[in-house]
């Protein structure tokens, strides 16, 4: 016969981790909520499409970079190439201030817009150089990209 003996500590332990699960899965739910909700403002739409446009394309190069989408160096140079047009748009994209609960853009973008924009133009310059040629070229170019990005997402997104 198995007799299981309360143990006092485990239990505390045990709501804590409950607790502390219960409160990540919550932010993580409001996080996604806003992320999925849409706008009805036209600036936020083309907004949130441009910066989509500029994932998938980063997602085909990092794809392609890593091994997980066979490389192809067609569409490689057409992902670089739709990459640094989008992140040429973007300074456009953001010149009027437009905020609602859909958007994840800091009101510090135009406070900043110097620097925003200064962040967007080291995202196309990094684009401009991707070199497409082999999964080496890829892999030495996707650090830019991703720095680029990362530096604008810390400082101007929610």
């Amino acid at each position: 016969m198995i007799r299981f003996i309360a143990n006092p500590f485990r239990s505390k332990s045990l709501t804590a981790m409950l607790v502390a699960s219960l409160a990540l899965g919550t932010v993580a739910n409001l996080g996604s909520a806003r992320a999925e909700t849409k706008s009805s403002d036209p600036t936020i739409l083309a907004r949130q499409e441009l910066m989509d446009k500029i994932k998938n394309a980063s997602g085909v190069l990092g794809g392609m970079a890593s091994g997980k989408i066979a490389f192809d160096q067609t569409k490689a140079a057409e992902a670089a190439a739709a990459l640094a047009a989008d992140a040429a748009a973007i300074p456009a994209h953001f010149e009027t201030e437009v905020q609602d609960k859909a958007t994840e853009g800091k009101p510090e973008i135009w406070l900043n817009f110097a620097d925003f924009t200064s962040k967007a133009d080291a995202l196309y310059a990094a684009a401009q150089s991707v070199d497409s040629s082999s999964v080496e070229g890829l892999k030495t170019s996707m650090g830019p990209i991703g720095g680029a990005c990362k530096a604008c997402h810390s400082a101007y997104r929610m």
